[in-house]
């Protein structure tokens, strides 16, 4: 035989040894585990951290039960809330941090939030003040423009919220209206 085939042979007829040590192997895979639920429960500390800073941050406010005739309708993701301008700066008290499908409406009186699963919410018209196209937020990146980005004011902050259409080509129709909504407003600055 050539000397590649022999070589060949002689690895098909290795096979790899017995597990003798099994003690040795179920304490490395006991050990792993216990190291991946510390950072889960790391991970879970740090949230609910963040959660008691934000503490000050008032309740959101409900949906109201008629809120008045439609402006505009979108079924899409809530992607996340944060502090204005600082895109990761996630807001997550009062259930702002958590992400979910939802259903916003345009009236007179605001924007409306529904989310299932999670709390719904009311953005109130004399809150907005802008709304634009943008690529990320809360740590998560979409192409350029892919997100809905309405900026209001709860409390004495001024919060970021970010939405993703199923149809991306609502977008633009949103901050079209919301812009217009903020500017006719008065006494919201700019």
């Amino acid at each position: 035989m050539t000397p590649l085939i022999t070589i060949a042979a002689q690895a098909a007829d290795q096979k790899s040894a017995e597990v003798t040590d099994w003690a040795g192997r179920i304490g490395w895979v006991a050990g792993l585990l216990l190291f991946v639920a510390f950072v889960y429960w790391l991970m879970r500390q740090g949230w609910k951290w963040r959660g008691s800073l934000q503490s000050d941050l008032p309740e959101l406010p409900a949906v109201p039960q008629e809120p008045g005739a439609a402006t505009l309708a979108l079924s899409g993701r809530y992607h996340g809330s944060t502090t204005a301008g600082q895109w990761l700066d996630r807001i997550v008290a009062h259930g702002l941090g958590t992400r979910s499908r939802a259903e916003l409406t345009l009236t007179d009186a605001g924007i409306s939030v529904v989310r299932p699963g999670a709390n719904d919410f009311l953005i109130p018209a004399d809150a907005l003040r802008e709304a634009r196209l943008d690529k990320g937020i809360a740590g998560k990146v979409l192409a350029e423009g892919g997100l809905l980005i309405v900026t209001w004011t709860h409390g004495d902050k001024l919060l970021d919220s970010g939405f993703r259409s199923d149809r991306a080509a609502e977008h633009t129709a949103w901050v079209e209206a919301i812009n217009s909504m903020t500017t006719t407003t008065e006494g919201i600055a700019r």
